[in-house]
């Protein structure tokens, strides 16, 4: 079980240190492994929610997550995106920039850094969004009843969530940013990447496409059938197909890409050397995957219920931290330790709760393989 889901990622390190012994040295080595084990530590919460998302998915669009979805992951985001955005704002080409991350590492970390706002407030909108959907919703097992509990009551409150997002937007917008126009704008796209890819996975799913998508990835239309999602966002949507699994997909990608703006700037107070953060936040991203297949294949989320909450209380810490970045920086050392503090703490609630009820009754009171805050009716 452990070789067959962390194979790839034992292959990948292997020939990631390789290589950066060669192009690096000991010094090479040493940086790549531990921005490697920082990248799996301030990512664990991406993992579970990761899972959550998957297990939603059928068969087909899994392997697609697993395939082309790691190259974007491990390729696009850690090396082409950082290269992109210097190209966009230093007014660069893409050689130009290429040559300016190997031969003047301070120069592109600085033009990096210039952008960093409008990335933070793209993505802790993103994030923010994903948080409080999940936070408004009322779910069958509640990790902090005494906080969960009014939120699910006011959250019935429709779009609440978009207003309390655009709310601390305009806050942090206009007290703290020094361009407040771009971070608005980049801000409210990701309130809009949000909701537009949330909006369509449950259209096509909710419309019944995907039973009628089935051919193009050689399903069975049984397996398309799906709980009734609730109003809340993409995780609720039970093996999706088609385009509903090709919206599940790209919400998996954008989700992805908003975890790593934080970790690729953040890389850079270990390491300059943009090949070497490639190598290392590559490793780290590939076990962040295989991480996220174990989770699914073990039914962990079932098993350990308040997982879930925890994962999306980190998220939410995150959320902030980024827009906190935007006029102060945020130590990794801090958003890496509450994310990876409130998912021990949910694991080691869900631990008691289960040895309180008894080893049998572990996973109940949702159903095995449907969300564990699916609406019924």
């Amino acid at each position: 079980m452990i070789l067959r889901t962390f194979g790839w990622s034992f292959a990948v390190t292997a020939l990631g240190l390789v290589a950066a012994f060669f192009y690096g040295g000991p010094a090479g080595f040493a940086l790549v492994a531990v921005l490697a084990i920082l990248e799996i530590s301030l990512s664990f919460d991406n993992a579970v929610v990761n899972a959550k998302v998957l297990d939603r998915m059928s068969p087909f669009w899994q392997k697609i997550f697993l395939t082309i979805g790691i190259a974007i992951a491990v390729f696009g985001m850690r090396l082409v995106f950082p290269l992109l955005i210097v190209v966009i704002t230093a007014g660069l080409g893409p050689i130009e920039a290429f040559d300016l991350a190997l031969n003047d590492p301070d120069k592109y970390h600085a033009a990096m850094e210039s952008a960093y706002p409008t990335i933070a407030a793209f993505g802790g909108m993103f994030l923010m969004m994903l948080f409080l959907n999940f936070v408004f919703e009322d779910h069958a097992h509640k990790w902090l009843p005494w906080l969960e509990r009014p939120l699910a009551r006011i959250g019935k409150l429709e779009q609440l969530a978009v207003v309390v997002a655009g709310g601390s937007l305009a806050l942090v917008a206009g007290l703290w940013a020094k361009d407040p126009g771009d971070v608005m704008i980049a801000g409210v796209l990701g309130m809009v990447t949000y909701i537009l890819v949330n909006g369509l996975g449950e259209l096509f799913s909710g419309a019944g496409e995907v039973g009628d998508d089935e051919d193009e990835d050689g399903e069975d239309g049984a397996e398309g059938e799906i709980a009734v999602p609730s109003r809340k966002g993409p995780s609720d949507l039970a093996l999706a197909t088609g385009k509903a699994g090709f919206f599940l997909f790209l919400y998996l990608e954008v989700l992805d890409a908003s975890f790593s703006f934080d970790g690729v700037i953040g890389a850079f107070a270990i390491s300059t050397d943009p090949i070497v953060i490639a190598l290392g936040l590559g490793i780290g991203a590939m076990y962040i995957r295989s991480l996220t297949v174990f989770l699914v294949r073990k039914g962990t989320l079932h098993e350990y219920v308040y997982l879930e909450h925890g994962a999306h209380w980190a998220i939410g810490a995150l959320a902030t931290c980024m827009l906190i970045s935007i006029a102060h920086h945020v130590p990794e050392w801090i958003t890496g330790g509450l994310g990876a503090g409130l998912i021990i703490a949910a694991f080691a609630s869900s631990v008691l709760r289960n040895r309180s009820k008894g080893e049998g009754d572990a996973g109940s009171g949702d159903g095995e393989g449907k969300p564990l805050h699916s609406t019924k009716v």
